[in-house]
């Protein structure tokens, strides 16, 4: 399947200064598919080294043992009976098996950084292991991270126009180049791509669910995908924290998530989950389920914005899982609600505020909610080349008068209302009424300070 995160893999090995590379993500995401059967199969074929520290016992045995890169170099070119040099691309995946590997990545860069080596796996125990050297662990703890010496990615659950490009090609173009002449798509057309947008958010984004749905359009066999994956997710709850407490809580926060979205103020309530419980209760959690990239959390801002965005200590936040799909799932609706005709009356519009999340999130931006007075809200403000763009999303049409009342306090480009609605722009109103599979397109354009106009 086709992945954005390709290109990046392409501009890394491209790069003339580039650094050994982490790529981090949830599990299940597609990383090991990306590196090794996408890009290590077209770009390197025949010459990469792919190394399983889960399994290969040898290797991980002696890495940990070592940080020295040319004592690995050796070991593994011996071991491998192949001559490991600038051609040869060197995969560690499952590193968190041996976070010695991750350690050693400084004397890649420093010694051998005409090597190609890209790290990944299951990478929560690596950054729990890195704040906990930075908050001043104790001297027994070896693990070094190399800052400075790598580079780093981010690997996301499909977004829609990888689901759209990798399920129906056609529409994707037609979609991307009305995207791109900022023009209304069809009547008939647009209909169909608002129609692949509910079928995204009932199969998500996760690679195999969206494989299966790909196979045989058969959208309830995805759904017993997701049901497998939402089951190990929880199930990895035990393998990376350190007392039952701590995983008791992350399971719970995790299956509340549309809960704690579905009630008015949507801003998260410990009490909703544990009576009695405070915010601090939870931040262990919280950290660790934003670290693992299974959770994304946007923050309050307050009536009048500054630049740069940043949150306040004090701030209220919001919660949003990080694949649609488990999201859907976790919601306990009834698939036929995202395929029927009466959808409109069943869905919540929290469902198409996780979405526009998500794929905010997939192009590297911050989550940031504005509340005003008298419950003026806007769902996302997104900062791009020192501009503010006010982002309002609704499930159906809808009014803006939360938009009045933060131009009271606030200057700003434009707003953008994502909705069903087709494409349309009032330069009056400084308001650009964009379709739900545009959002792909506007959160890249914002996130490479591109403008939208």
């Amino acid at each position: 399947m086709e992945r954005n995160a390709t290109q990046k893999l392409i501009d890394w090995n491209n790069n003339s200064r580039r650094k050994p590379l982490i790529v981090w993500g949830a599990r299940q995401v597609g990383k090991t598919y990306l590196i090794k059967d996408i890009f290590a199969e077209t770009y390197y074929k025949d010459n990469y080294i792919y190394i399983d520290c889960k399994i290969e016992d040898e290797i991980r045995e002696f890495c940990s043992k070592t940080a020295n890169a040319q004592k690995i170099i050796e070991y593994i070119s011996l071991l491998k009976g192949k001559q490991i040099n600038e051609k040869t691309l060197l995969i560690f995946d499952e590193v968190q098996e041996c976070p010695n590997i991750v350690s050693s990545l400084k004397y890649f860069c420093q010694d051998f950084r005409e090597i190609p080596v890209i790290a990944t796996g299951s990478m929560v125990r690596i950054k729990i292991q890195r704040e906990t050297r930075k908050r001043g662990a104790s001297a027994e703890s070896k693990f070094l991270f190399p800052v400075g010496k790598i580079n780093q990615i981010t690997v996301y659950p499909m977004t829609f126009d990888e689901f759209l490009v990798n399920s129906n090609r056609v529409l994707y173009d037609a979609v991307k180049k009305a995207y791109k002449n900022k023009t209304p798509l069809d009547a008939k057309i647009h209909e169909l791509a608002i129609e692949q947008v509910y079928r995204y958010m009932l199969v998500g984004g996760m690679p195999e669910a969206v494989d299966t749905y790909i196979d045989n359009e058969k959208l309830f066999e995805s759904r017993e995908v997701l049901k497998v994956l939402y089951d190990n997710y929880l199930a990895d709850m035990e393998l990376y924290q350190a007392s039952p407490e701590a995983i008791l809580r992350s399971r719970t926060l995790f299956q509340n998530i549309y809960k704690e979205l579905n009630k008015e103020t949507k801003n998260f309530s410990p009490g909703l989950i544990e009576e009695k419980s405070k915010t601090r209760d939870f931040a262990t959690s919280i950290q660790w389920l934003t670290m693992a990239h299974i959770v994304n959390q946007s923050f309050q801002l307050k009536e009048h914005i500054t630049m740069p965005l940043m949150a306040d200590n004090e701030s209220n936040f919001r919660l949003f899982l990080g694949d649609i799909g488990m999201f859907s799932y976790q919601s306990g609706i009834n698939a036929t609600s995202f395929i029927s005709s009466e959808r409109e009356n069943t869905l919540s519009g929290i469902f198409f505020e996780n979405y526009v999340a998500n794929e905010l999130i997939a192009k590297d931006h911050k989550l940031f909610y504005w509340r005003g007075k008298s419950s003026a809200e806007l769902e996302f403000i997104i900062e791009s080349d020192n501009k503010l763009y006010p982002i309002d999303v609704k499930k159906g049409r809808g009014t803006l008068n939360s938009l009045e009342k933060f131009s009271n306090h606030n200057k700003f480009e434009f707003a953008i209302k994502v909705s069903k609605n087709n494409y349309g722009y009032d330069a009056n109103k400084k308001l650009m009424t964009v379709p739900f599979y545009f959002m792909p397109f506007i959160a890249l354009d914002l996130a490479e300070g591109n403008g939208l106009s």
